[in-house]
């Protein structure tokens, strides 16, 4: 996935802005390390690093992570894969929002997260649930059949499994919808599709990323745009479990 740092935080601030809620869940202990998993361009880590004395954030995009070192130089921050990260119980909390969803080996995701954190420590996560964005991703196919979709979406009955054969015992888990408006009034979807399915638009030329842009907004427009705004159909689901 190649990610676009400026486009991210001009147009997809809600990402972060919604993962503000999560934070709630975090003791309050300013003793604590965390390790922000997934930190794109640090706008949460920075909150976290309000309520403990060590937070790391981590990204596996060095372009999210250069504009991360920009915006917050007094913060940890490097590049690594979320699946490889290396450090063995030294968190009190991993924190992460709208991440999960891009890694499609959660048992080794999180037997790296089980392994990273002290006994006791919790995982706070959020990500795309079961549903997540449905009809986006039903006319985006409808429009270019080659489409597969790179998310995972897991059930809370699903996720539950996957967690307790990890280890995890489970404080909370639940979905729940969450529609979500997007910046830019008419060009919201369009510029939410160049971010988040750039990896598929990348194989078209210009015209034709074009006339599929066109294409999904016009089988979406009746659903999802509410004449002034494009909301898109999100349902999220919750994790709080520990070691």
């Amino acid at each position: 996935m190649k990610w676009n740092s400026t486009l991210y935080d001009k147009s997809h601030s809600f990402v972060s802005e919604y993962g503000y809620d999560l934070i709630t869940y975090l003791p309050s202990d300013k003793n604590q390390c965390i390790l922000d998993l997934g930190c794109g361009t640090g706008d949460l880590t920075k909150k976290l690093s309000e309520i403990c004395n060590e937070v790391i954030g981590i990204d596996g995009s060095e372009e999210m992570i250069e504009a991360a070192k920009i915006k917050y130089p007094h913060l940890n921050f490097q590049v690594m894969n979320a699946c490889l990260i290396p450090w063995e119980s030294k968190f009190d909390i991993i924190f992460s929002n709208a991440v999960f969803h891009w890694i499609p080996d959660q048992e080794i995701l999180l037997k790296r997260i089980y392994s990273a954190l002290k006994d006791g420590g919790s995982l706070i996560s959020e990500f795309g649930a079961y549903g997540n964005i449905s009809a986006i991703e039903s006319a985006y196919s409808s429009v270019v059949p080659s489409y597969k979709s790179p998310f995972y979406f897991p059930t809370v009955e699903s996720y539950s499994v996957v967690l307790k054969k990890a280890g995890f015992s489970i404080q909370k888990i639940y979905d729940y919808d969450r529609p979500t408006p997007l910046s830019d009034g008419k060009y919201g979807l369009r510029k939410w599709m160049k971010q988040f399915f750039s990896n598929d638009l990348s194989s078209y030329n210009n015209l034709e990323q074009e006339n599929i842009l066109k294409d999904v907004e016009s089988l979406l427009e009746n659903q999802l745009f509410d004449g002034e705004k494009w909301v898109a159909d999100y349902r999220r689901i919750r994790v709080i479990v520990s070691k």
